[in-house]
């Protein structure tokens, strides 16, 4: 049944013409350089160090690691950050 839901979800976004963040639950990431990071759609913070962030995501983890880390902002399901940023990796639960 979740492969149904989620073809449906797709399909919807497709016709109405909105962004499939939304309608699928995915991350959104907006990174400017590599100094700044707006990350959306995540399920909380894991683990908080100058070196490393790691969030929780609906699929799976988000870790993003970097020199001088700043969080500037956090809501509920958003994350701003600041720093050197070195690398991002998604990681999927299978």
């Amino acid at each position: 049944m979740g492969r149904l839901k989620k073809r449906l979800h797709s399909l919807t976004a497709k016709m109405l013409d909105v962004p499939q963040d939304v309608t699928l639950d995915l991350p959104r990431l907006t990174m400017i350089g590599d100094r700044q990071l707006y990350i959306e759609n995540h399920r909380g913070v894991l683990q908080f160090t100058s070196e490393l962030l790691r969030l929780s995501l609906s699929k799976g983890e988000l870790e993003v690691r970097g020199r001088d880390l700043v969080m500037r902002a956090i809501l509920p399901d958003e994350v701003f950050i600041e720093g050197v940023i070195a690398g991002i990796q998604l990681l999927h639960n299978e």
